[in-house]
């Protein structure tokens, strides 16, 4: 069976990036070998191919922590899936539930200490991968490990969105897309910024009720202000970093929550924005079974990811220099198959 594989490495950033033929894995006890169909990609696998990511410039692994596809094969003792299955692997090689340890955050797929996704044939513990809903197509399904879970873990953490509550969410990447679709799921009020109309018009499209151009509005956080009455926003979806969280945290109410997740812009911050009930908290994706409980509240809903644009197996590098040009709306996909 073929296992066409890209490798990076990473001493030599982007330029490293060169498919191979490996060999064909074998489902050892308690494993299992998926035929991966799609791959997607974030804002982290850029960030490691470019050295910029805590693993640094040294290691040559396969790329990319999302997939999907079909299993192809089951080691002893694994009752959790059968050939034919088809099924997306979480984020992290170790996180199966529960909050995370260093060791679950250590071995995210994609980086030095564990190969992602961008392979033909992808082996795994059985216990990591979920199911994938039946409306589901593989290439939406590869969407959801990364920047879906991180959404969902965003807005139903420790203090879940409420319905009436407001959610701003930032840009039109894949976190900010699924975060839209997910809090008008639960009932929540929505108001999206982002740099143009046409990208806005998108979000409202994804079930945004109120839309702010920050190119035209540049101090977007007085008009979410307005927006609210005066009160601000209970949730912000922050992925934008040092360069917005002070505008996120003039944004939200005194009782709300900022979930910070991105890291786009560098900037400083005043922590006086934060004193009083104000609560700024790091969301890092999710495990397996967050996954699994994303996927039943898309089914519930029949919520699809916004898919940008997908490339062939053969243009993983074009894959790459649209997730850095910035402009895409939604997931970028790779299709192995």
């Amino acid at each position: 069976m073929n296992n066409g594989a890209y490798r990076l490495d990473l001493a030599r950033g982007m330029a490293g990036l060169r498919r191979t033929e490996e060999a064909a894995p074998k489902a050892g006890p308690g494993q299992i070998v998926v035929a991966i169909r799609a791959a997607s990609l974030n804002y982290r696998d850029l960030l490691i191919a470019e050295g910029r990511y805590a693993t640094g410039r040294q290691g040559d692994p396969v790329p990319l922590s999302d997939g999907a596809g079909e299993v192809v094969a089951v080691g002893e003792g694994v009752t959790r899936f059968k050939p034919g299955d088809r099924v997306a692997p979480g984020f992290s090689a170790r996180w199966i539930s529960g909050p995370p340890s260093p060791e679950d955050l250590s071995f995210a797929h994609g980086a030095p200490a564990a190969d992602g996704l961008l392979r033909q044939l992808f082996v795994c513990d059985a216990r990591i991968a979920a199911a994938i809903p039946d409306y589901l197509s593989c290439e939406e399904a590869a969407c959801a490990p990364c920047a879906g879970v991180t959404a969902w873990n965003a807005l139903f953490g420790p203090r879940p969105v409420r319905p009436g509550e407001t959610v701003l969410t930032l840009g039109l990447g894949g976190v900010s897309c699924f975060a839209i679709q997910l809090a008008r799921a639960a009932g929540a009020r929505v108001v999206s910024t982002s740099s143009s109309d046409a990208k806005l018009a998108v979000a409202r499209e994804l079930g945004a009720h109120e839309t702010v151009n920050y190119n035209e509005t540049p101090e977007w956080d007085r008009e979410v202000m307005a927006l609210t009455g005066g009160r601000g926003v209970d949730h912000v979806v922050e992925v934008g970093g040092g360069g917005t969280l002070a505008r996120s945290i003039s944004s939200t109410a005194l009782s709300g929550q900022i979930h910070m997740i991105g890291v786009l812009t560098d900037g400083q911050i005043n922590p006086r924005g934060l004193i009083g009930w104000r609560t700024l908290r790091g969301v890092t994706v999710g495990s397996r079974a967050d996954l699994e409980t994303l996927f039943r509240m898309m089914s519930v809903h029949g919520l699809k990811p916004k898919i940008d644009r997908m490339f062939g197996f053969d243009e993983a590098a074009a894959a790459y220099a649209r997730l850095k040009a910035a402009q895409h709306v939604g997931k970028i996909v790779i299709r192995l198959d």
